[in-house]
């Protein structure tokens, strides 16, 4: 009896849980891959996600070897709603570039920011919001786990930021192209049923820049269990200052609630240049979440009918229902 009880409550409380929350007990991560994913860490939750790479680079054209060493970060902070964060992301490299075509060769070390952005990305569709509010089959594991077109539907999240590319020198962006230009990414989630996870990203980048760039980013995540999970990524690049084909893959391991470490290699399809990196990388959250928002609230069709049941609330006199997702109650 005890047992059956437990299975039960178990039930109930994750059909619960995805109903009054978008926040996970688990770290949200766009990590291994340099994808962005449709959700946001949840409101008052800080996090950095960063990793090093170290790899190099031959441009047959050019004659040039490199080998660099790079830093990328990610800052994240849910604020005022679930679906709402703001991001600062950015990229450092230092290199070593060899000219093999002269005699003898020549060197020089370049060294600067390859991004920086600030920006906001919200959350403007849920497929998993009527899904919760329609509720699971308590009678059928079969039904709740088959495959359904729905399922095809993904999260959209949009980010809108801004670039600070302002040094003139900067070996790693067009000469005398000081700018500050806009960033806009539009991020497709799906989350299978059978583990996999599929994001897709269209990216304009460097909008009002000499020289804009334009990109697509698809990822294909597999969780093979509460610890690790695996990766295949393929990013296009489209401008007239760098164009490419790059593949990525790689894993990740969980350690625990908040933190996170994966490993991934990114290979190109070209030589001008050819590239070939690898990176480790971490996340860890700072979890200050507290109140959880409602998804009936979230639902366009009852927020109106929930805001005119308060007032007639007040106006009676009567007290308002307590907010079962602030963990203070």
């Amino acid at each position: 009896m005890r047992i059956r009880n437990l299975f039960i409550s178990t039930i109930f409380s994750l059909f619960f849980s995805s109903v009054f929350a978008q926040y996970t007990d688990l770290i949200n991560t766009n990590r291994p891959g340099v994808s962005e994913g449709a959700f946001a860490v949840g409101r008052d939750v800080l996090q950095l996600e960063t990793g090093l790479s170290f790899g190099k680079e031959n441009h047959s054209l050019l004659k040039t070897e490199m080998t660099a060493f790079a830093i990328d970060y990610t800052l994240r902070y849910g604020i005022l709603r679930e679906q709402l964060e703001f991001k600062w992301t950015g990229e450092y490299q230092a290199s070593n570039l060899t000219y093999t075509a002269f005699d003898p060769e020549k060197e020089a070390k370049l060294a600067n920011f390859k991004s920086n952005a600030l920006g906001v990305k919200y959350l403007i569709y849920d497929p998993n919001v009527k899904r919760a509010l329609k509720g699971p089959n308590l009678y059928s594991w079969k039904a709740n786990h088959k495959f359904q077109w729905s399922d095809l539907i993904p999260a959209v999240s949009v980010f809108a930021g801004v670039n600070f590319d302002l040094d003139e020198d900067n070996p790693y962006l067009p000469k005398n192209n000081a700018s500050v230009s806009p960033k806009l990414v539009v991020a497709t989630q799906n989350n299978f049923k059978s583990g996999f996870v599929l994001v897709t990203n269209i990216i304009a980048d460097r909008i009002i820049a000499e020289y804009p760039s334009y990109s697509y980013i698809l990822t294909l995540t597999k969780n093979t269990g509460d610890l690790f999970s695996f990766f295949i990524e393929n990013q296009g690049i489209m401008s007239d200052f760098y164009a490419d084909q790059l593949l990525r893959g790689g894993g990740a391991l969980l350690l625990g609630p908040d933190l996170q470490l994966d490993l991934s290699v990114t290979y190109s399809f070209k030589d001008t240049p050819s590239i070939l990196y690898g990176r480790l990388g971490a996340a860890y959250r700072f979890d200050m979440h507290k109140k959880d928002d409602f998804l009936e609230d979230m639902d366009p069709k009852n927020k109106d009918k929930h805001k005119k049941e308060r007032k007639n609330k007040k106006k009676k006199g009567e007290p308002e229902d307590l907010d079962l997702g602030d963990e203070n109650n």
